[in-house]
């Protein structure tokens, strides 16, 4: 049996866990969890995965309607817009990263929903953005600026999708923390939409993707974390971006699910 850490808590707060989750923890699991399943709970329970802090908000928002054919619970949303043709839209929320590390933040942020489409048989198309900054002259704005909108048109432009509008703002509000919205959308017939359940026993799982970099399995953590002088420390949880690597998964996902 491996040696494994024991789990104190600096290692919780390490796993971007806090008191009330990690009591949650030993709630549901009736024990001490080891060090891979507080790993787990990490990756899973963060910002980025669980969304803990938005849902509440995000649950005002509208999901259904005579054309939405699927809302959330998908890689992305599904609308019919007639003709026996959809648009299959994806829209996330990269901060975090992409104040750490502006490009690759922005970069992973654009090429995560391009993903989300083109898994559910749509051929992107498009990509916008919504982004926010502080104050023009704050000493972070003009890396940020620069770092983020290289970013995105940077792996759009390397994917083939263009960017084909976005908005801009600046506030001190945003000094301490950018926004970086991005959205892509694509085309499919609503009769060739692909969902990401599975079901029969002895089905092949093949998993396919760019190779896991220093963030390793537990990088989307950050997401939870607040920001401190000691933010550089947290680059390498920000994932590089492989857009060509991505553009051929594209590829190969499609013609797959043509045949």
């Amino acid at each position: 049996m491996r040696n494994e850490p024991s789990i104190t808590k600096d290692l919780i707060a390490d796993h971007g866990l806090n008191e009330d989750e990690y009591n949650k923890i030993l709630d549901l699991i009736g024990r001490e969890p080891s060090y891979t399943e507080l790993g787990i709970f990490s990756a899973m329970w963060n910002e980025h995965c669980s969304y803990k802090s938005s849902k509440k908000w995000l649950r005002t928002l509208p999901t259904t309607g005579k054309h939405v054919i699927l809302g959330p619970g998908e890689n992305a949303g599904v609308v019919d817009i007639g003709d026996g043709q959809a648009v299959i839209f994806k829209m996330e929320s990269h901060n975090h990263p992409s104040y750490i590390e502006p490009y690759q933040g922005a970069a992973t942020g654009i090429g995560g929903i391009l993903r989300d489409v083109f898994t559910m048989g749509a051929r992107p198309i498009a990509a916008m953005n919504a982004l926010r900054f502080g104050e023009p002259d704050h000493k972070k704005t003009h890396h940020l600026v620069n770092g983020v909108v290289a970013g995105i048109g940077g792996y759009a432009n390397c994917f083939g999708v263009p960017t084909v509008g976005g908005e801009v703002e600046f506030d001190p509000r945003y000094n301490g923390n950018n926004l970086v919205n991005a959205f892509a959308a694509g085309i499919a017939d609503t009769d060739k939409i692909f969902l990401s359940e599975a079901r029969g026993v002895g089905l092949p799982v093949v998993y396919l993707g760019a190779k896991t970099g220093r963030d390793g399995v537990g990088g989307a953590t950050m997401a939870s974390a607040e920001f401190d002088d000691d933010i550089e420390e947290k680059r390498p949880t920000v994932q590089v971006g492989d857009p060509f690597t991505e553009k051929r998964l594209m590829e190969a996902t499609l013609e797959l699910m043509a045949t």
